[in-house]
């Protein structure tokens, strides 16, 4: 009977034992799970910390097109456009996109590989002591340093091909130039007389008339594009 009742009493004992098991493999999987879920976000976490998120702001669109914040600190940054007001160089950076469109359709040849070196030398000149700052910040390497420079000499290569690299003007043109930039042709607090000053005011006059030529293009295609300016 005592022997009877001790095997019942080590049967009742492994039950037990036996019934404990799964609360303790449970409760053993449920740690193992926050762990894991703890692991993955210090990861994520870590990440984080080591690639930051950046939020980029669109300023411009143009014709479906988007101009970034980004792009536009790049532009100014590397003197590629100028102004004395965030929103003078913004009409500049458009006006840009809107040329590189045209270039895109009627491309001048390639300029030479030294000419772009030198325009990213003018480039990173613009930028001085921020070079470095400012390439961090916009995420700018040199590929795209060298893309920019390539993009501004097919732009100038464009503009002479489709207006020439001056205009022929009058004496009469020269000397209405003349009368409206007194300032321009004064030696030593003196007017330069005309007859003196004549082959600069023609020279320079035949500049003014080729920017007024660029500039009503510019307004035509301006015209024929869709520009939205999101209010900042």
């Amino acid at each position: 009977m005592n022997a009877c009742n001790s095997r019942f009493k080590m049967q009742n004992a492994n039950t037990s034992r036996r019934r404990k098991n799964p609360v303790t493999s449970a409760s053993t999987f449920a740690r193992l799970l926050c762990l894991h879920f703890a692991f993955c976000i210090l990861n994520c976490v870590d990440a984080s910390a080591q690639q930051p998120l950046l939020l980029d702001r669109i300023v411009a669109r143009i014709s479906g097109n988007e101009v970034t914040l980004t792009d536009l600190q790049t532009a100014r940054g590397f003197g590629v456009v100028a102004g004395p007001t965030e929103a003078t160089a913004l009409e500049q950076l458009i006006d840009r996109q809107l040329l590189l469109a045209e270039v895109a359709r009627f491309p001048p040849p390639d300029p030479a590989e030294t000419a772009v070196a030198a325009e990213v030398t003018r480039e990173k000149a613009a930028a001085g002591n921020r070079l470095q700052e400012l390439m961090a910040s916009t995420g700018t390497d040199e590929a795209r340093l060298h893309d920019i420079a390539r993009d501004t000499l097919r732009l100038e290569a464009y503009i002479d091909q489709r207006f020439g690299t001056s205009m022929q003007v009058t004496d009469d043109e020269a000397a209405a130039y003349y009368g409206a930039h007194p300032d321009e042709f004064r030696r030593d607090g003196a007017a330069i007389p005309f007859e003196a000053a004549l082959p600069v005011a023609r020279e320079r006059a035949s500049i003014e008339r080729r920017k007024e030529q660029v500039q009503r293009w510019l307004y035509d295609l301006r015209g024929r594009a869709d520009i939205a300016v999101p209010k900042s």
